[in-house]
């Protein structure tokens, strides 16, 4: 197995466990990143984008090879779709996921870059 395809598989294992984390235990925490001018209520969109990150994991980890760019298209534009959510976190000085300072919610903004390079380098 390459490396590039222990990659995928992780990022997939990353984005299920996450999903499954909303769903569940982290519930709560997650809810502290939704935007306020988001029109659902905020537990809703944590059941969601729980959802979405399960279903975005197992297709980067079964999705034939000639769709995989595709797939890491599809999973970098997720990451970017919810990087609002951490904004929102570091504007409103929400705590959560342990991030009780301003400088840790700062600097948890700049971990959605790689999480997207991971996404294309890794399906690419």
């Amino acid at each position: 197995m390459e490396t590039k395809d222990i990659s995928r598989i992780a990022l997939g294992a990353f984005l299920i466990g996450a999903g499954i984390s909303h769903l569940t235990f982290a519930r709560k925490e997650f809810q502290a990143q939704v935007p306020e001018w988001v029109p659902l209520k905020k537990d809703d969109t944590v059941v969601y984008s729980g959802i979405a990150e399960i279903l975005l994991g197992t297709a980067t980890i079964i999705t034939p090879e000639k769709y995989r760019r595709t797939m890491g298209q599809i999973v970098a534009g997720f990451f970017t779709a919810v990087f609002p959510g951490n904004v929102a976190q570091y504007k409103s000085r929400r705590d959560s996921f342990g991030l009780n300072t301003d400088n840790q919610r700062l600097a948890r903004l700049f971990m959605q870059a790689p999480l997207v390079a991971w996404a294309l380098k890794s399906t690419d």
